[in-house]
């Protein structure tokens, strides 16, 4: 099923989506690690990729996924992350975690952004 609703990121309205999210949150002082984390899986496999790497105050960082519809027609953009993008975003976090020498605190969040509203999700899903 596709939502033609979407903004997929990569695209003006996507990347524009995805500017948005990181204002909003580094106006909440989170800090920016990294954009477009992306780890292939395999040949002929789908990877995985974080749209925003941010860490917080405290140390923890934090994996973001951001979704952006035009409203929130069919469950709105946080709704549409489903299991399989989960794992995705899951394998991705655990590639980066590796080049780490040492495991900081971790969470993974969702920025969704519905028409013009943006909601943060802290530990919108967990890592297992």
């Amino acid at each position: 099923m596709v939502d033609k609703s979407c903004a997929p990121l990569g695209s003006p309205l996507g990347d524009a989506a995805e500017a948005r999210a990181l204002a909003h949150l580094q106006k909440q002082g989170l800090h920016l690690v990294t954009r477009n984390y992306r780890v292939a899986r395999g040949p002929g496999a789908r990877g995985g990729e974080i749209d925003l790497i941010m860490r917080e105050r405290d140390g923890t960082l934090v994996f973001v996924e951001v979704r952006s519809r035009r409203d929130r027609r069919h469950g709105g953009a946080a709704a549409s992350i489903g299991a399989a993008k989960r794992a995705r975003l899951r394998l991705a976090a655990q590639h980066y975690l590796l080049r780490l020498p040492a495991l900081p605190p971790c969470r993974f969040d969702v920025v969704a952004i519905d028409g013009g509203q943006v909601e943060w999700i802290r530990g919108a899903f967990d890592g297992g």
